[in-house]
């Protein structure tokens, strides 16, 4: 039988994948307030790298307490949670996957309420409920969230030293690739578009001027990370916004970022508003990859594959590899069933007597 595309090896810098089919970093939403992985996140991410991804990339973790989404999401930034995260590495790798993790500087899409409590995910936790002041390019707020602080120039030497030591915690906790999240209308994202920075400083303009703090964000990470493994960095393919970020303007950051040491683009697009057009379907982000893979990117994608078809489509003609989410919080073998591959050579052998 011959293997598909998606189910072969695939080297990323000097890491070498079973396969391209990753798990995308899905946020629980379940850490206490010292921001350490839990039972939960052993159980979710253990469960999930013994059914068959090639790498299990560890949800958004804050590089800063006033830089995570909400109060319950994982950080990187103190000891304690570089000893939790050590321990959720381990059990990944022990699980037959390779540890990966996506560190976030939420801007000011930042200090809001989980999905299932009654606040939500639109709805600001002010600084005296538990809540933070958020920072953004410009003084724009998302939705109804609360109105951002403008960053200084103060403010963004301190993310970046943020950025840096998550990046080093990272690595200390034992992860082999590390992504940044610069889409979904976060920190980085807000940068990059017009509708979101519209500072007349060094930080704001044209898209030279949008770009250097971004560049700056990605060099930090590099800074704090070895040099022998991979970043990637998720990338709004566009905002899907008239006068917002255009592809073309992504690809050229993308390729800028090439130049500074990032490895692989993780394509997303549109979010930065509530505004933006929302796109469904499958792989509707992996209709972007052969544009960036012809500025000579390697790319990856999410977006509601569900099927094992859809990684066929996508891999290797439109990317380089799928990150399954949704499909994988339903069912944590999904990548397993989704595999044309006797049981016996594709399970763990603890479970082949399943099969006889």
């Amino acid at each position: 039988m011959t293997a598909s595309p998606a189910w072969t090896e695939f080297r990323l810098g000097n890491l070498v994948l079973p396969n391209r089919v990753w798990l995308s970093p899905m946020c629980q939403y379940s850490a206490d307030s010292s921001g350490v992985p839990g039972d939960w996140h052993l159980a979710h991410y253990g469960s999930r790298a013994a059914g068959g991804v090639g790498l299990v990339m560890v949800e958004c973790s804050g590089v800063a307490p006033d830089l995570r989404t909400t109060a319950r999401d994982l950080g990187l930034w103190s000891e304690e949670q570089v000893a939790g995260h050590r321990r959720l590495a381990e059990v990944v790798k022990s699980a037959g996957s390779v540890p990966a993790v996506q560190l976030g500087a939420a801007g000011r899409k930042s200090s809001h309420g989980v999905p299932w409590d009654e606040s939500g995910t639109r709805v600001s936790v002010p600084p005296g409920s538990g809540g933070w002041q958020t920072l953004a390019p410009s003084p724009i707020a998302f939705a109804d969230l609360a109105v951002p602080a403008e960053m200084t120039t103060e403010d963004g030497s301190r993310v970046l030293a943020d950025i840096e030591r998550a990046a080093r915690n990272a690595h200390r906790a034992g992860y082999e690739a590390i992504e940044l999240h610069g889409a979904n209308g976060y920190l980085l994202h807000e940068f990059l578009s017009p509708l979101a920075n519209q500072r007349t400083d060094e930080w704001g303009g044209d898209l030279e001027r949008r770009m250097r703090f971004p560049l700056e964000m990605v060099k930090a990470l590099r800074a704090g990370w070895p040099e022998d493994k991979p970043v990637l960095v998720r990338l709004p393919a566009e905002d899907l916004l008239d006068g917002g970020l255009t592809t073309d303007e992504a690809i050229t950051f993308a390729t800028r970022m090439g130049e500074e040491g990032v490895d692989l683009v993780d394509l997303s697009v549109g979010a930065l508003t509530p505004d933006a057009v929302r796109v469904g379907g499958p792989l509707h982000n992996a209709r972007y990859g052969p544009r960036f893979r012809a500025a000579g990117l390697l790319t990856a994608t999410s977006g509601f594959a569900s099927e094992a078809r859809h990684l066929d489509e996508a891999v290797p003609d439109r990317v380089d590899a799928v990150l399954v989410g949704r499909a994988m919080l339903r069912d944590p073998y999904w990548a397993l069933r989704a595999r044309d591959a006797e049981p016996r050579e594709s399970w763990p052998k603890q479970y082949h007597r399943a099969f006889s």
